[in-house]
């Protein structure tokens, strides 16, 4: 077990109605996917549970509804979860909504997190905070720490992404929306079609991506670091690259092993960790190679399921002691 949850109590509220607003449940996969741990502790907790994507989200004269279906989970790979028939309630019918869609961020999922501050207005608890999900973007939010990153420019001009590569030799460029390593180029001096390169990237300078200097620490992985509420789990998933790539992201075939985290990397995650809590994201997944911090994922966070494989841990259920504590201090309020 981690740190956060050796002691795990019993549920100490009446059942929790909890809402999880995802992709299609029916696509998740068994074996990685971190919502669906969530989903598994709360049910063992106790909760009763709904599910929605974002487009059952919709509001009538101010009042934020849901089409929304109660879902039971199981840990058996053959029948994993159980889908009841379609209602519409008000979002008040829940206490809370886990806001567990991936990305991209696209201009539905923007208006998504507008519709989810109904639900915060309401008294509803959404994790994550929806305006800090739109505040954090994933890229941007890391420079707020530039002097724990390496050496880092953000901008839509070949100019200074050229001056850039001058002065650091190697670089990485990539878009400020990208996913699972997608869109993520390595530069040198003398790599052949550059212009053609940025060009595509910054949509011919009119679009800002980020470039930063290579780290070679990315042969030794990735690392996925975890942060529960403000608290910091002590291992990370290190996705490391495969053979001939750039990229650790396990989408980009990555391998995840899990371990503990460095001293660097402790400390690194102890700054990030009480400003990310501040601002009401209470599932973090931050992002470090060589001890420096490349991207701040606020959106949907994953390698639970991997860290808790290697590792014993049982982070879902770290997640849901803090989300119970933060509605009975609601509640008390």
């Amino acid at each position: 077990m981690s740190q956060i949850s050796q002691a795990a109590p019993l549920n100490p509220l009446n059942p929790l109605k909890i809402l999880v607003v995802m992709d299609a449940i029916a696509a998740v996969n068994y074996k990685k996917d971190s919502t669906l741990a969530m989903l598994w502790s709360a049910s063992e907790r106790g909760h009763r549970l709904g599910y929605c994507q974002i487009h059952d989200l919709w509001l009538d004269e101010g009042q934020l509804n849901v089409d929304a279906q109660p879902i039971t989970v199981a840990r058996n790979p053959d029948n994993f979860y159980q889908l009841g028939d379609k209602a519409t309630q008000p979002i008040t019918d829940y206490d809370v909504i886990l806001m567990r869609k991936d990305p991209p961020f696209d201009m539905r999922f923007l208006y998504s997190t507008y519709m989810l501050e109904y639900a915060n207005a309401a008294g509803v608890l959404v994790v994550n905070n929806p305006q800090a999900i739109r505040d954090c973007n994933e890229k941007l939010f890391a420079t707020w720490f530039s002097d724990l990153m390496s050496p880092t420019i953000v901008t839509s001009q070949q100019q200074h992404i050229r001056k850039f590569l001058a002065v650091q030799k190697d670089i990485i460029v990539k878009p400020l929306d990208g996913m699972g390593g997608t869109g993520i180029f390595r530069l040198t001096e003398d790599s052949p079609n550059i212009g053609a390169t940025l060009e595509m990237l910054t949509k011919l300078e009119t679009l800002p991506i980020m470039a930063q200097r290579y780290l070679p620490e990315i042969a030794e992985g990735d690392k996925r670091i975890l942060i529960v509420n403000g608290k910091v789990i002590p291992y990370c998933l290190a996705r490391i690259p495969s053979k001939g790539e750039t990229r650790g992201n396990l989408a980009a075939g990555g391998r995840g092993v899990a371990m503990a985290l460095t001293e660097r990397e402790l400390m690194v995650a102890n700054q990030v960790a009480p400003i990310v809590k501040d601002k009401g994201l209470m599932f973090v997944g931050l992002d470090v190679i060589g001890g420096r911090i490349t991207e701040i994922n606020v959106t949907s966070p994953t390698c639970i399921r991997e860290i808790d494989t290697q590792c014993g841990t049982d982070i879902a259920t770290d997640l849901l002691m803090a989300i119970e504590q933060q509605c009975v201090m609601t509640s008390q309020a």
